[in-house]
């Protein structure tokens, strides 16, 4: 498939939306630190291309309130199983998984990743996982892979362009975010 015929984007978080790393401290959750960038390109995808996802092993608060700002409705988190709970849930979101850009860095990514359309994997994931997608791109996860990785495919959709207008002031272009505000605001 043609990365232009994607309909959703499903991204893993640590090590994607994330550099990986978790931050213990006094507090019973980890600390995760999430990219603006990233943010900002996850509300352009939902507004021009389609729906983003979140899927990770891991369950979080701070993964539920970042999706809840970016207007990402559709979280699982808590997978044991990736590649089944995508295709259960691509089911019922109507979508095809040959119709489904899968970013992910790790190696239970792999068999989610090979099952979908188009498999995006950041510069620093896993070798394995690296030479199973169809595009690496030149930032780790966590450092902007995300924002990388969502201009790429909108490039291919000829969507770009409509961005650039909306920040050039151009009235007839759509806003950007799902929520109407942008996350750089």
């Amino acid at each position: 498939m043609a990365e232009c015929d994607t309909e959703c984007l499903v991204l893993d978080v640590d090590g994607v939306l994330t550099d990986g790393r978790l931050w213990y401290g006094s507090h019973d959750e980890p600390l995760r630190a999430f990219h603006i960038r990233d943010g900002l390109a996850i509300q352009w995808f939902q507004r021009l291309i389609g729906p983003v996802a979140i899927l990770t092993a891991k369950r979080s608060k701070a993964v539920a309130t970042r999706a809840e700002e970016l207007g990402v409705r559709r979280v699982i988190q808590g997978s044991r199983d990736k590649l089944a709970d995508l295709t259960a849930h691509a089911s019922s979101w109507g979508v095809s998984l040959e119709r489904i850009a899968f970013m992910g860095d790790d190696l239970p990514d792999l068999p989610a990743m090979r099952a979908c359309g188009f498999a995006i994997a950041p510069a620093d994931a896993a070798e394995e996982v690296r030479a199973a997608a169809d595009w690496v791109t030149k930032r780790g996860g966590g450092r902007g892979a995300v924002r990388e990785a969502i201009e790429h495919l909108m490039r291919r959709a000829g969507r770009w362009e409509q961005v650039i207008a909306h920040y050039a002031g151009d009235a007839s272009a759509p806003t950007t975010a799902a929520g109407g505000e942008d996350e750089r605001a």
